[in-house]
């Protein structure tokens, strides 16, 4: 089986974010990146089937030089090749205008299975795994947590609110991961040595046939107009809850005249 993981490379979640100067973008200058995680749900399982039932595994991504950096990551955790779009210089590009490069570059390359994770993190509005899969007129089956291969065809158990819902769908087909599908491994010193000497084939949209510029900046079809940070934390009030009944009168005053929500 021949698998492809389209992947983000994103601010970690940890990091704190800064407004850049233009206020529509994010400061970078002390942001690290990282592979987001619910990508690497999405690579861990297909590295895992690779390793069961053969085949290739390819990572492919849209975004910057500083981008191989989590491609070679993917490398050195078992993948087998990789591709980046690249997108050094472009404005804004929006999911949709993802969505038509990452398809435009999969299109040709034989595979059973394209994986995500279920969302990325960040820029991300989850609307970028329908658009792929409707544009490579692929089955999808996302918020997967659950798999069960079967002769060209995949049974998926995925979430949906309150309850668990149970889908078989022919392959080739797009598969989005949720939490819970598997424990991501770390890369192991020969896989980080070996990943060194991999090429990370690099496309730009023109190789691709995309016009960028039609779905980029202010011809995005969504655009990013201001960003703000939340705004910051009131100081919480503590209560003495040495006389409980003098707590609760305390509590009820507090809620009444300071927040007025009684």
């Amino acid at each position: 089986m021949n698998h492809i993981v389209c992947l983000a490379y994103v601010p970690d979640t940890e990091t704190k974010i800064k407004i850049g100067a233009d206020g529509k973008s994010i400061d970078e200058s002390d942001v690290k990146w990282i592979v987001s995680p619910y990508d690497e749900y999405a690579l861990e399982e297909a590295i895992k089937t690779k390793e069961t039932k053969g085949g290739t595994v390819t990572v492919v991504t849209f975004g910057p030089a500083k981008a191989d950096v989590g491609l070679r990551e993917c490398l050195a955790r078992g993948a087998n090749e990789a591709v980046r779009i690249a997108a050094d210089g472009l404005a804004q590009v929006d999911s949709l205008g993802v969505a038509k490069l990452l398809a435009a570059a999969i299109k040709p390359m034989p595979f059973d299975v394209l994986w995500l994770g279920n969302k990325g993190v960040g820029t991300d509005a989850q609307t970028l795994v329908p658009m792929l899969a409707e544009f490579l007129d692929l089955p999808h089956v996302n918020l997967v947590t659950k798999l069960e291969w079967k002769d060209g065809a995949v049974t998926c158990w995925r979430e949906i609110e309150g309850a668990k819902e149970v889908v078989e769908t022919p392959l080739p087909a797009l598969i989005a991961a949720q939490k819970g599908l598997n424990e991501p491994r770390y890369a192991s010193l020969k896989g980080i040595m070996a990943a060194k000497k991999k090429t990370i084939a690099v496309k730009t949209p023109a190789d691709l046939g995309v016009d960028v510029a039609a779905v980029s900046g202010d011809k995005a079809a969504v655009r990013w107009t201001k960003l703000e940070l939340p705004p910051a934390r009131q100081a919480v009030k503590l209560i003495p809850a040495d006389d409980p009944a003098k707590a609760a009168e305390e509590l009820l005053r507090l809620l009444r005249d300071e927040a007025k929500v009684l």
